[in-house]
């Protein structure tokens, strides 16, 4: 029950020690087993309970034997930074202008096709204190995790921002993942009016995300806890946003990871996808010197080419290329 003393393991204990703004040396185990036993609030109960459900998903996806790609949705929430300034516009701040840097207030994420969904949000006590090295190092697991990472202007925000608070957080390189970046993809393969996520989901007739203003991110960043809960919502509906706009842009992308990689099929496998549900489309894709036969998948609608060459083997020889 909450408001109890409750034993706790060694991971759990740092978990509530980071909640605190403690060093888990702060706290004495129990000498006959290492667990702790501590009184715990009603709120870090909750927060505990949405730790051990992380951390039953987390072993979950390492423990599974497929050969299935982990791809990884996911967005942050960043704290603004605090500076003086003498004006409104085209200012150029100094170093020693700055009052306090920005750091994340909070993330989310899921697993492609699967419905569980993760996240993590500062304590008010962590947002007063600026130190989010709870919440980055929760995401740098999943991170660590993943095979392909998926966010909207992956290439020029979250993904390089997150690099900074993991070095700045003490944390080593993640393994190695491939990055889809939607907010590419729409600029460089479409001519949308507008490329930000909700306006796309606009023209997909996808739920819009939630309201939002500057006050949301005052009152989070001086530690109010039902605006901290709500930038957490906030959080996870634009991730569930992002899955179906990536699945809506996914057949369009040019040079998408190849999932056939990952899951070593005998048999053709969509590389969008994974799927083994193709057909031949009757066409071909021409390059300067070979032609490729067109399949399309049922299930994603992505049009791909094979590996092998359908130009006739004895006219390659006479076969010219322009200079």
């Amino acid at each position: 029950m909450p408001n109890k003393k409750r034993s706790i393991s060694v991971k759990e204990m740092e978990f509530i020690a980071s909640i605190r703004g403690k060093s888990i040396s702060d706290f004495k185990p129990r000498t006959f087993n290492k667990t702790y036993r501590l009184r715990i609030s009603d709120e870090e109960y909750k927060k505990l309970e949405k730790f051990r459900e992380q951390e039953a998903h987390y072993l979950d996806t390492l423990l599974s034997s497929d050969k299935t790609p982990r791809i990884l949705i996911f967005d942050i929430e960043t704290a603004p930074m605090k500076a003086y300034v003498w004006g409104k516009w085209k200012q150029d701040i100094g170093s020693n202008q700055f009052i306090s840097e920005w750091y994340v207030l909070s993330w989310s994420a899921k697993w492609l096709n699967n419905n569980y969904m993760m996240s993590d949000v500062l304590s008010p006590e962590e947002a007063l204190q600026e130190n989010d090295n709870r919440i980055v190092k929760s995401l740098w697991n999943l991170f660590d995790q993943s095979n392909i990472i998926i966010a909207h202007n992956a290439q020029k925000f979250d993904v390089p921002k997150m690099n900074a608070r993991f070095v700045i957080n003490g944390l080593t390189p993640p393994s190695p993942y491939r990055i889809i970046d939607t907010l590419w993809v729409a600029q460089k393969q479409f001519g949308f009016t507008s490329n930000k996520l909700d306006d796309l989901a606009g023209y997909f007739n996808i739920e819009h995300k939630k309201e939002t203003s500057f006050e949301l991110w005052d009152r989070c960043v001086n530690g109010d806890q039902e605006s901290l809960n709500y930038m957490e919502e906030y959080n996870m509906r634009d991730v569930e946003i992002l899955e179906q706009v990536y699945l809506k842009l996914r057949p369009w992308i040019k040079n998408h990871p190849n999932l056939s990689l990952y899951i070593e099929n005998k048999e053709e496998t969509c590389p969008y996808c994974g799927s083994t549900n193709l057909f031949d489309t009757g066409t071909f894709t021409y390059t300067n010197v070979s032609k490729f036969s067109n399949v399309k998948c049922s299930d994603c609608h992505a049009i791909s080419r094979r590996r092998t060459s359908d130009y006739p083997k004895e006219k390659r020889k006479n076969l010219i290329t322009s200079t």
